[in-house]
């Protein structure tokens, strides 16, 4: 899906490829490259994986490539915990008295 100009995306950039990590790493972090990845608007029409650039809602402009038109956040915070229900029930108590 192409992006336009002034669409929400966001793009990613190679920080470290490989061989420039840092030698404590984990091994099998060590064989795949540090990525940022950044939301903002588009300045101009790109393509998936086109080199562009966005501003961002704080006004950096930030180039890389373009991973994806309109993202959604996908993030949640885990699976059920029940040991957090006996410690959320403990520190209400703690409160409470």
């Amino acid at each position: 899906m192409p992006g336009k100009k002034g669409q929400w995306v966001q793009i990613r950039t190679i920080i470290l490829e490989p061989k420039d990590r840092a030698p404590q790493v984990p091994e099998d972090t060590k064989k795949t490259p540090f990525v940022m990845w950044v939301k903002g608007y588009l300045n101009a029409d790109a393509n998936i994986n086109d080199e562009c650039e966005i501003t961002t809602v704080t006004g950096r402009k930030v180039k890389g490539l373009l991973d994806a038109v309109e993202p959604s956040y996908t993030h949640d915070f885990g699976k059920y915990i029940p040991e957090l229900d006996i410690i959320r029930n403990q520190v209400r108590n703690i409160l409470e008295a």
